[in-house]
């Protein structure tokens, strides 16, 4: 196969946020902040781009193939059985801010799947292409959260299964109303990870598996548990010296009774505030403050022209 049946398509991919306190690597929830990337197959030498970039990241991230997206849909173009990249035109609108933990990279991954299967006339949500998908984006990634969110929309655990990457997507409680502190300075997952040590103790291996566990039924059932299950011991005071005032921001916030965690690898905090709470009183200089509702959705495409 050759000839791509459809020439056009407009992807929109929330961002997300990883872990909730001890859920590391296996929970994550989409939120409502998107990026919106058009992609159009236009006349070109085979796998050439060109890319324009509106918002986030524009002018620091590549305009040609070398960007992710476009990598991401010559690669998931040849999974399908078209083997010869097309040349592309793209627009990417960006709203998530890079480098932050709220899954801008993991979005770049899933709209370039979502668009790679709209312009082979497939939809990459469908039961059929959905399971690849989203091994195929966590494998890029490295992990499932964050891509699992943003594909599948929702509240999300993720694991591991011999060598695949797997998730579901469980609807959350509508009072569970994600809030975003988000600083100025940007952050590197690979840096961040490194500080991680290769063991942890018995005790808290066994309070985080507990802690992630009541993340599940506080998040989708019984919010009144979410400063409880929040809690961590399993990563983020080990990445307190890449970024002390997020971690100092997590710790004011649990103090006044509000759930709060480090949003992935960081610097952004996400707090849970129940209905009565000002999480936003909390928030110190340097840090925008963004009510991100959950998103429900996921990726979604529209075929355009």
């Amino acid at each position: 196969m050759n000839s791509l049946p459809v020439r056009a398509v407009r992807v929109e991919v929330p961002a997300s946020t990883a872990n909730l306190g001890s859920g590391f690597d296996a929970l994550g929830m989409a939120l409502s902040l998107h990026d919106t990337v058009s992609a159009r197959v236009v006349d070109g030498p085979a796998g050439s781009a060109a890319v324009s970039v509106v918002g986030e990241g524009a002018g620091s991230v590549p305009e040609d193939e070398r960007h992710l997206v476009v990598r991401v849909v010559h690669d998931t173009l040849a999974e399908l059985g078209f083997p010869a990249p097309p040349a592309l035109e793209l627009r990417c609108e960006n709203n998530i801010p890079h480098s932050r933990g709220l899954g801008s990279s993991a979005a770049a991954i899933v709209a370039g799947l979502a668009i790679a299967h709209g312009l082979a006339g497939t939809d990459v949500r469908a039961a059929e292409h959905v399971e690849r998908a989203l091994h195929l984006a966590a494998v890029r990634e490295g992990h499932a959260d964050n891509v699992a969110a943003s594909l599948l929309g929702d509240f999300v655990v993720a694991w591991r299964e011999a060598d695949r990457f797997r998730a579901v997507s469980v609807p959350a409680h509508p009072e569970v109303s994600p809030i975003a502190f988000v600083p100025q300075g940007e952050s590197a997952t690979h840096v961040t990870r490194g500080l991680l040590p290769e063991e942890v103790p018995h005790a808290d291996a066994a309070f985080a598996a507990g802690r992630a566990a009541l993340a599940v039924q506080a998040i989708t059932r019984d919010p009144s548990l979410l400063l409880a299950a929040t809690e961590d011991r399993l990563h983020q005071d080990y990445r307190e010296p890449a970024w002390p005032g997020t971690v100092a921001l997590v710790r004011e916030l649990r103090s006044r009774g509000i759930a709060a965690a480090v949003s992935g690898a960081g610097p952004t905090v996400l707090a849970l505030p129940g209905k009565n709470a000002n999480a936003r009183e909390c928030a110190p200089a340097g840090f925008a403050v963004l009510d991100l509702p959950v998103d429900r959705e996921g990726a979604r495409t529209r075929v355009e022209g």
